[in-house]
């Protein structure tokens, strides 16, 4: 199982880093993940944020793999357990994709390109976050998913 997140965005603060780490190092025995982030556009930069938006899309759409399965974080998209991420990623697989792509964009949301590109939108919840914040939570919640999946002690 190959896994991408592309990421609008650096993480600027060591402990955002730090947590991040921990969770790709504690997913590397169960998958391939990477990471791979794109610049964000500052909108009084790029002429206004639609245009913001379209820059970062190119630079998103250029980043998933060939053939990946592509789910969009997004406050509008469908809530899911912890146990029925890992049921649904199960399924994924089972279905014969090698290769799941997790896009979050950045503070003015994703271009229409990118929505459209989408298979899937995955919300957290009705709740605002950062998404250095939210880049924490995709890869815990994609561990515990493969703990599950497994059998594994971890989710309580």
């Amino acid at each position: 199982m190959r896994i991408t997140v592309v990421a609008v965005g650096k993480l600027k603060e060591r402990f955002w880093a730090d947590a991040c780490a921990e969770y790709l190092k504690r997913l590397g025995g169960y998958a391939n993940v990477r990471v791979v982030e794109i610049p964000d556009r500052d909108p009084a930069k790029s002429g206004g944020e639609d245009a913001g938006r379209a820059l970062e899309g190119k630079a998103i759409l250029a980043a998933i793999p060939e053939r990946s399965h592509v789910v969009l974080l997004d406050i509008g998209g469908k809530e899911r357990s912890s146990e029925e991420l890992a049921a649904h990623l199960d399924e994924l697989m089972m279905r014969g994709s090698s290769s799941i792509t997790f896009v979050i964009g950045g503070s003015c949301g994703v271009s229409d390109e990118v929505r459209a590109r989408a298979d899937e939108r995955l919300s957290f919840g009705r709740i605002t976050m950062p998404h250095n914040l939210a880049r924490v939570v995709l890869l815990e919640q994609v561990y515990r998913a493969f703990k599950i999946m497994r059998g594994e002690p971890y989710h309580k």
